[in-house]
C-alpha cells in the first residue's frame, strides 16, 4: 500500500486545482492554473505571422505553436535559465511539441487562415505535472484567444473544435496513482502522460515502464483512470470560462 499522499487525496484523485483568467494584460488568452503544488502561467498570443512552410506550400489554414520554459527557481534548487547559451534541453523540445500537438487537436486549422497563434507556458514552481498542467491551462488560454478572433472580425466562424486535457498516472505494485507530484513520480514503477479530447479520442497515450512492467490489466485502468481524470478537468475549464 502507499503511503499518505499529498493533499491526504485518494489514489484515483488528482490535486486540488485553481485557475485564473485573464492574468496578462496583453496576452488574447491567458491563464495561471494550479495543480497543488504545481503552478503554470499560460498564454495565447495572436498574430499575422506564419511559418515559412505554410507560406511556401501556399497552404489555406493557419497554425498554432508552442513554447515551454521553466523559471531558473521552479525547483527546489536554481537552474540555470533555459535558452542562455543558445539552445534547449532535448526534454524542453520534447514537452513544448507534446503541447503544441494537444492544442492543434483543440482547433481547425483552416478555419484561421493568416493567423498564428503562439502558446507560451512558463512554470512558476514545479512539483510534478508540469507538461499536464501546461496542456490544461493552455486550452483555456486558447479558447480565449479564439473568441478574440471572432470579436475583432479575424476569423468567419471560430476555430476551436473542442476542450483537450492531460493528466499524469502511475502504476504502484498493484495500485493506480492519478496526478503524480514530484515525489511520486520519482518513485514510480510505471508512469503514462494521457492527453485526450472532448469527445474522448486519444492525442496522447505514452505508458512506460520505469522499474515495473504491466499487463493489460493494469493497462486498462491506467486508461479508465485517464479517462475519467480528463473529463472531469474539462468540467473545470468549462467552468472557469462560463460554460459549465
Amino acid at each position: 500500500m502507499t503511503k499518505t499522499r499529498s493533499f491526504n487525496r485518494s489514489n484515483l484523485e488528482f490535486r486540488p486545482v485553481k485557475i485564473t483568467r485573464n492574468c496578462n494584460i496583453w496576452a488574447e488568452g491567458s491563464v495561471l492554473i494550479e495543480f497543488g503544488r504545481t503552478k503554470v502561467l499560460c498564454t495565447a498570443s495572436v498574430s499575422n505571422k506564419l511559418p515559412p512552410f505554410i507560406k511556401d506550400q501556399k497552404l489555406n489554414h493557419g497554425w498554432l505553436t508552442a513554447e515551454y520554459n521553466m523559471l531558473p527557481r521552479a525547483t527546489n534548487t536554481r537552474n540555470s535559465r533555459e535558452g542562455r547559451k543558445g539552445s534547449i534541453s532535448g526534454r524542453t523540445m520534447e514537452i513544448q511539441r507534446l503541447i503544441g500537438r494537444a492544442l492543434r487537436n483543440a482547433v481547425d486549422l483552416e478555419k484561421m487562415p493568416d493567423v498564428s497563434i503562439t502558446i507560451d507556458c512558463d512554470v512558476l514552481q514545479a512539483d510534478g505535472g508540469t507538461r499536464t498542467t501546461s496542456i490544461n491551462g493552455a486550452c483555456i488560454a486558447l479558447y480565449d484567444a479564439c473568441q478574440y478572433l471572432v470579436q475583432k472580425g479575424l476569423v468567419a466562424e471560430n476555430p476551436f473544435k473542442e476542450f483537450v486535457a492531460a493528466i499524469s498516472i502511475g502504476i504502484n505494485e498493484d495500485e493506480i496513482l492519478v496526478d503524480l507530484d514530484y515525489e511520486e513520480d520519482s518513485n514510480i514503477g510505471a508512469d503514462c502522460n494521457v492527453v485526450m479530447s472532448e469527445s474522448e479520442q486519444v492525442i496522447e497515450f505514452q505508458l512506460s515502464a520505469e522499474k515495473q512492467s504491466f499487463n493489460k490489466e493494469s493497462l486498462d485502468q491506467v486508461y479508465n483512470s485517464g479517462l475519467a481524470s480528463v473529463k472531469e478537468i474539462i468540467r473545470l475549464q468549462k467552468e472557469s470560462l462560463g460554460i459549465a
